[in-house]
C-alpha cells in the first residue's frame, strides 16, 4: 500500500507539471515542469523525501526498460538516420562527456561548499 500511496504521490506531481506544459506557452517539456515542482515540494517540505523515496528508487532501477520502445523507435528509421548517423553518433559521445564533466565540476563545488560550512559551523560552536 506504501507503494502505490507514493506512486500516486509522483503521479500527481507528474500530472501538475502537464497541466502547467498546457497553462504556461513555454517550450518546456512537461516532464521539466514535474521534475521542478517535485523538487520545490521536497524543498520546501511540502513532501518528505520518506514520502516518495522506495518508489523514487524503483522507477530509478527500471529506467533504462524505459528506453526501449526508443531504441526500437530508433532501429525502425534506420533508412532516414542513415546519412547522418556519424554527426549523430559523434554529437551524443561529446555532448554526453560535456554532461557528465559539467555535473562532476558542480558536484564537487556543492561539497566543497557543504565542507566549508561544516567547518566554519564547528569553528563557531567551540
Amino acid at each position: 500500500m506504501k507503494f502505490l500511496r507514493q506512486f500516486i504521490i509522483i503521479l500527481a506531481v507528474s500530472f501538475a507539471g502537464e497541466l502547467l506544459h498546457i497553462l504556461i506557452p513555454l517550450p518546456i517539456p512537461a516532464s521539466v515542469y514535474g521534475l521542478v515542482l517535485m523538487l520545490l515540494a521536497l524543498c520546501t517540505g511540502i513532501l518528505k523525501l520518506s514520502q516518495v523515496k522506495e518508489t523514487a528508487g524503483f522507477l530509478i532501477e527500471i529506467m533504462p526498460v524505459m528506453f526501449i520502445p526508443a531504441a526500437v523507435g530508433l532501429l525502425d528509421s534506420w533508412s532516414a538516420l542513415q546519412p547522418i548517423w556519424l554527426p549523430v553518433v559523434l554529437i551524443t559521445i561529446l555532448t554526453t562527456i560535456l554532461v557528465m564533466a559539467v555535473t562532476g565540476q558542480i558536484t564537487q563545488c556543492m561539497i566543497r561548499s557543504d565542507r566549508q560550512k561544516k567547518q566554519r559551523k564547528g569553528t563557531k560552536n567551540t
